[in-house]
C-alpha cells in the first residue's frame, strides 16, 4: 500500500511539473510578444532598450523550456538542437536593435525588429 501511495505521489510531481515548464515557456512567449509590440509602437529608445532586455531574458529562459510539439525528445535530438537555434538567432537579433536603440537610432531599430517578427513566424511554424 505505502509504495502505491509513493507512486501515485510521484506521478503527480512529476505531472505537475511538466505543467509548470509549459506556464513558463507561454510566460515567456508572451513576454517576447509584448516587448515586440513595444518596440515597434516606442519612440523612446529607453522603453526600447528595456524592452529589448526583458525579451533577451525570456529568450534565454525559453531556453530552458520544451515546446509541447517536442515533449519526449532527448535534449541532444535534431528538433531540440532546431529550437535551441532559433532562440539563438533570436537572441542575436534582439541584441543587433538593441545597439541600434542605444544609439537613439530608433528608425533603425525598428527595422531591424521586423527580423525578429520573423524569426518568431519561421519558428512557430516548426515548433508551435
Amino acid at each position: 500500500m505505502r509504495k502505491r501511495v509513493i507512486a501515485m505521489l510521484s506521478l503527480c510531481l512529476l505531472s505537475g511539473s511538466a505543467s509548470l515548464y509549459a506556464a513558463d515557456l507561454e510566460n515567456d512567449m508572451d513576454t517576447l510578444k509584448d516587448g515586440l509590440n513595444t518596440v515597434m509602437k516606442t519612440g523612446d529608445a529607453q522603453e526600447m532598450h528595456k524592452a529589448l532586455g526583458e525579451m533577451r531574458q525570456a529568450a534565454q529562459d525559453a531556453k530552458k523550456s520544451t515546446p509541447e510539439k517536442l515533449e519526449g525528445q532527448p535534449a541532444d535530438s535534431a528538433q531540440i538542437k532546431d529550437y535551441h537555434a532559433g532562440l539563438d538567432s533570436l537572441i542575436a537579433q534582439i541584441d543587433v536593435v538593441d545597439k541600434l536603440a542605444q544609439a537613439n537610432n530608433l528608425d533603425g531599430a525598428k527595422t531591424e525588429a521586423k527580423k525578429l517578427a520573423e524569426i518568431r513566424n519561421a519558428n512557430h511554424k516548426k515548433f508551435r
